[in-house]
């Protein structure tokens, strides 16, 4: 009899342990409950002195997880398997998971700071009426360049990079939708363009800037262009801020060909625990010092207008990263190509990098 109470006792003992181990790992996994938040975001894109103020005066605990392009993000919540309360997706991947029903509807009385965002930046063709997302930062793509290690080379358009003077200087970031658009609108094509030959002539015209391209990176863009490994990149305007704040020589141009306007929003996916808690954390990042601190750490260009009075002059009145309303007009936002024809435009980046080697 005693052996059998040691049995039973060792196996109900087992089995607490073995049920507070999966709590833990559900919680680290998202699994949370109603103290808790988990957020799926970019690196490097928010303060985290925010998050713990959040934490502080809510007492919600917050999960943070980070995603390295739009793409993998979409799988993660695809998939099902972690329960995330928000995620900032991009314009053209947020009109994919609206259509993929992978969204909640936000409640926007839950959000009256919602009030200080720029119309500018609301009422989008990839959300109508804000349905399903807030904007969380703005930027563009274009040329970031060193004036000491390019002399008297002025650099204006795309089509400067194509300058022989050039050769091994510059740096590409990996990405299809930039890399393909840098050719699309070098040839004055848009940078939604589906015509078949209109791509390949793009591809073919970047294979041309082989001998100009040192390398094809990452998020390692920024150290290498800071450091003055190459004198020329092709990036993200909050990623240039990052670099010129570094080093001094740095300037950055978008092209007067046009560009890309992009916009990353938060959104609640349909894997949402704790609805209420992330309308209460969306709210919290649109208050305004909130947004103006975030800002200031990000580098990116805030949507939120009234937070602008918060920030520092010189970072507000700088229309490199706070373009005019009439630059921003010429700019073209990102649209979901559907499957096919993104798989075509990944289909000749993949030919691109195949070809410089």
């Amino acid at each position: 009899m005693n052996r059998l109470i040691r049995v039973f006792l060792a196996v109900v003992i087992a089995s607490a342990l073995l049920l507070f181990a999966i709590n833990r790992l559900n919680k680290a996994e998202g699994f949370a409950g109603d103290n808790t938040l988990t957020i799926y975001n970019w690196g490097d894109y928010i303060d985290d002195e925010l998050i713990d103020r959040f934490e502080e005066e809510t007492g919600i605990k917050i999960i943070y997880e980070t995603f390295d392009s739009n793409e993998a993000m979409l799988t993660k919540i695809q998939q099902g398997g972690t329960t995330y309360d928000i995620a900032v997706p991009s314009e053209y991947m947020i009109d994919k998971m609206r259509e993929e029903d992978l969204l909640i509807p936000l409640d926007h009385s839950k959000i009256p700071n919602l009030k200080n965002i720029d119309e500018r930046f609301m009422d989008l063709p990839f959300d109508p009426a804000n349905k399903y997302s807030v904007p969380y930062f703005w930027g563009t793509v274009g040329i970031v360049y060193n004036t000491k290690m390019l002399n008297d080379i002025e650099i204006t358009s795309w089509n400067d990079l194509w300058n022989p003077a050039l050769k091994n200087e510059i740096l590409l970031v990996d990405g299809a939708r930039e890399v393909m658009g840098m050719g699309l609108n070098s040839l004055n094509y848009s940078l939604n363009d589906t015509n078949e030959a209109h791509l390949k002539e793009a591809k073919e015209k970047l294979d041309s800037l082989t001998p100009n391209i040192k390398a094809i990176v990452g998020d390692e863009i920024k150290i290498l262009i800071a450091n003055e490994e190459a004198a020329v990149g092709v990036v993200w305007s909050g990623d240039a801020a990052d670099m010129m704040w570094e080093n001094e020589n740095l300037d950055y141009v978008v092209p007067s060909e046009g560009s890309n306007l992009w916009f990353d929003n938060m959104v609640i996916p349909k894997t949402a625990k704790n609805v209420d808690a992330a309308h209460q954390f969306i709210n919290f990042m649109l208050d305004p010092e909130v947004s103006a601190q975030n800002t200031e750490w990000v580098s990116y260009s805030t949507p939120n207008k009234a937070a602008l009075e918060f920030m520092p002059e010189e970072m507000v009145e700088d229309e490199r990263f706070y373009p005019s309303p009439e630059l921003t007009e010429k700019l073209e936002v990102y649209e979901n190509l559907g499957k096919k024809n993104l798989a075509m435009y990944n289909d000749f980046f993949l030919q691109f990098k195949m070809h410089r080697k």
